[in-house]
């Protein structure tokens, strides 16, 4: 047994801007009964850790449309998607369930430290059933992630999830962990 430290790997940026996803869930966005705010807030979010993304689709709360809107970002090159909106326990909160089959690999962890992060602030971040994966363990998979629908969960996940997108990008394939 050695005394020496354990060396961790630091945080470091991506090494060239990668492709995103916005998909915001919400019957009432999708239906012009409420102004997106969220979508918005992660597309602007994202892009200060290097994920490019166009604007936000808006989706209803359906499992098709959420499985294929991300399954779709994926196909169209995406390497981070994030989810707003439908993580809750009402009945039309799907995001989750719609999620859960297209991943390979799910990170618990990282959806608890966004509640744990959230927690700080509200105790309504404990309701939220967002999960956080990977749709493959290749070089091709994607970081799939669901936020809140609020501003503030959206706020609190990438500020949780955003340093961390270097090195589960870079893990993807069999790069150095």
């Amino acid at each position: 047994m050695t005394n020496e430290p354990i060396k961790e790997k630091g945080f470091h940026k991506l090494p060239e801007p990668v492709k995103g996803a916005v998909i915001t869930v919400s019957d009432r966005c999708f239906n012009g009964k409420r102004e997106d705010k969220s979508g918005p807030l992660a597309v602007s979010l994202l892009a200060d850790f290097d994920v490019v993304c166009g604007d936000p689709v808006v989706i209803p709360d359906e499992v098709d449309q959420i499985q294929a809107a991300i399954s779709q970002a994926v196909k169209d090159g995406a390497r981070v998607v994030l989810t707003t909106g439908g993580t809750g326990v009402t009945p039309r909160d799907v995001t989750p369930e719609a999620t859960a089959p297209l991943l390979a690999a799910e990170l618990p962890g990282l959806a608890q430290q966004v509640v744990t992060y959230g927690l700080q602030k509200t105790p309504l971040a404990g309701l939220s059933r967002g999960l956080v994966g990977v749709t493959s363990k290749e070089s091709d998979g994607a970081m799939v992630i669901n936020a809140p629908g609020s501003s503030g969960g959206v706020r609190d996940t990438v500020t949780v999830l955003g340093p961390l997108v270097p090195h589960i990008l870079e893990q993807l394939g069999g790069g150095d962990h």
